[in-house]
């Protein structure tokens, strides 16, 4: 199905290490929405300059913080030092005092360069990205401070990872026992009640079935609901995914050590199964990675496996 975005609007379609990037150009100016993670800023500064034609770019919006969000908002802001960017609320001050504990890059093992902001994206309020203004939502589920991004007369979203064509991103509060599951419920009615005609999701491709994805979404939360250990075990195998997918290859001795600094990680075992001991359970998961095909062990190595 052939998607048509406003005028202006590029969708740059990034793999699952980087959050997709969305850069609009306007008459008066250009903007750029999430900016992927660190260890691919070399590439995502070339793909938004050659997007953005030789112009400068004005604005920088996060829906969320994750690190592979907004991971390349520093080598962003280097290359344009008059860049203009806007953060959900929710963590400002730990962007100020850059606390990564608060940031949660401390608690999932991953790295995001310290950046700046210079204003906040405030729900019930609206932000011009080129030509068109976009209406902020607040998302919380995912993350308790994400944001939406509504273009009511395209009819566009950009959802961030609250909602994806077949399902929607980890409920990260839910791993420390923070209950999340009825804002990850509410905020797709939200986005049922906003009716999108298209959603940009922060990862994998736009897609039109916007009532089909929610019913997958819907099906996918009440399965964790029913079993919360099904979507912890999820979780961390997600988190030892995007550690595979960002190393390439990691010994086994230093998959071990990794795992004992994911604080995110022994949180979870302590819910779920603290009859284990977290190297045993750790690499229980790796395991099922392993017979899925998402990796590979060859002698002491743990290899990704696209």
């Amino acid at each position: 199905m052939e998607l048509n975005l406003p005028p202006g609007v590029l969708l740059l379609e990034r793999g699952w290490l980087s959050a997709n990037n969305v850069v609009v150009c306007g008459r008066d100016g250009t903007a750029m929405v999430d900016s992927g993670y660190a260890t691919h800023a070399a590439q995502t500064l070339a793909l938004v300059a050659r997007a953005l034609g030789g112009r400068s770019l004005d604005l920088l919006v996060n829906t969320h913080l994750h690190s592979d969000h907004c991971g390349g908002n520093a080598a962003l802001q280097a290359r344009y030092p008059l860049v203009f960017t806007r953060i959900p609320p929710g963590e400002a001050d730990a962007v100020l005092q850059w606390d990564e504990a608060r940031l949660s890059y401390q608690a999932t093992g991953q790295q995001c360069p310290r950046f700046k902001f210079d204003a906040t994206l405030a729900p019930g309020r609206s932000v011009r990205l080129g030509d068109l203004d976009w209406e902020v939502h607040a998302a919380p589920g995912h993350d308790p401070h994400a944001v939406l991004l509504f273009e009511p007369a395209s009819r566009v979203l950009l959802s961030g990872d609250a909602l994806w064509e077949r399902g929607f991103g980890i409920v990260f509060p839910e791993m420390w026992g923070e209950p999340s599951f009825d804002e990850v419920a509410d905020t797709l009615d939200l986005i049922e009640s906003l009716d999108p005609g298209c959603v940009i999701p922060g990862h994998g491709r736009a897609f039109g079935r916007v009532q089909a994805s929610l019913a997958t979404a819907r099906e996918r939360l009440d399965a964790f609901v029913r079993a919360p250990e099904k979507h912890a075990r999820h979780a961390v195998k997600v988190l030892i995914k995007f550690k595979l997918l960002d190393a390439k290859r990691i010994s086994c001795s230093a998959f071990e050590e990794w795992i004992r600094n994911v604080s995110y990680v022994e949180q979870v075992r302590c819910r779920f199964a603290a009859d284990r001991g977290l190297d045993e359970w750790a690499l229980e998961l790796l395991d099922e990675l392993v017979k899925s095909g998402a990796a590979r062990i060859d002698g002491g190595l743990i290899l990704d496996l696209p």
